[in-house]
């Protein structure tokens, strides 16, 4: 018992030690109270992405605030320590590599405008909605896979931040929150086509006509920031004849959510307006015309 209570009178006496727990606590109260903060402070505001930045603000000052408080604690030691963090620093560099490297793709999210919460990201094959952003990891709720056209399936991807650096970042709603979409309709050959076309274009006018306002002042917006041209924002229709048939293409903007259901929309609509031309215009499909056959000959034998 003696030699016990010697040994934590020597090593209260150690100045080092002093410092480490007086870290320790400091970092302890530091996180309860930050802890505390993050949890009732959000909770005052109604807008769900200021809430988010609140919370990810607070969290940030909390680290800030305990990396301050080791500074100031040990900074009248940090002469003698600086050979010893300077090698624990370089191995512990080495094995957490993929961690530093994730802690500045965050640095570079978080500066660089990549993406972020609620922006819908392709990150190495994996398309998403943003529905975090940590220090280390990205997470994205996931589309696609086996769901087809943009909809969830249901799994949440964690993605290290490091992987901005490795590969491209694409980005479906940063400064232009819409995509262009296509839909290929084939008709007859007979078939009217200034109809055809006006009927494209007046369907594509009334189901996403509602979009072109605000894409033209996004778009605007886009030609004065980038080196870019002024691209056709409103519907187009274009045509193009093959051996089989005329291949009408609408060419049309659409919020980036909404894509699927539009399509729908627009193809029930034209079908529709086509099934009330009575007969002037018509669907084409894939036939196959036997233009010549060969000549058989035919040798019957009399075996009675």
């Amino acid at each position: 018992m003696e030699n016990a209570l010697k040994t934590i009178q020597k090593l209260l006496d150690d100045a080092i030690v002093i410092k480490l727990i007086e870290v320790t606590s400091g970092i302890i109260i530091v996180a309860i109270i930050f802890r505390i903060l993050s949890q009732v402070l959000p909770r005052q505001v109604q807008d769900s992405d200021l809430r988010y930045r609140i919370r990810k603000g607070i969290t940030f000052v909390g680290y800030a605030i305990m990396a301050l408080l080791i500074v100031l604690i040990f900074s009248d030691s940090l002469g003698k320590l600086t050979v010893i963090f300077g090698v624990i620093g370089a191995g512990v560099a080495f094995a957490l590599q993929e961690v530093i490297g994730s802690f500045a793709g965050w640095v570079a999210i978080s500066f660089g405008q990549f993406y972020k919460p609620g922006d819908r990201v392709l990150l190495g094959g994996i398309m998403g909605d943003v529905i975090d952003i940590s220090i280390l990891r990205t997470t994205l709720m996931e589309c696609g896979a086996w769901v087809k056209a943009d909809l969830y399936n249901g799994r949440i991807v964690r993605i290290a931040n490091s992987f901005v650096f490795k590969e491209p970042v694409f980005n479906y709603s940063a400064d232009f929150p819409f995509v262009w979409d296509e839909i290929t309709v084939p008709v007859k050959y007979g078939s009217d086509r200034s109809l055809t076309r006006e009927i494209l274009q007046q369907v594509a006018n009334e189901v996403v006509g509602e979009y072109m306002p605000q894409a033209q002042v996004q778009w605007q917006h886009m030609v004065h920031k980038y080196l870019i041209e002024d691209a056709r924002i409103e519907p187009a229709v274009t045509l193009a004849a093959n051996d089989n048939w005329l291949e009408f293409t609408l060419r049309y903007v659409v919020d980036y959510k909404q894509r699927r259901g539009k399509k729908d929309v627009i193809f029930s609509r034209i079908l529709d307006e086509f099934d009330n031309t009575n007969g002037s215009i018509s669907i084409a499909s894939t036939t196959i015309h036997i233009v010549e056959t060969p000549a058989f000959n035919v040798k019957l034998t009399d075996n009675t």
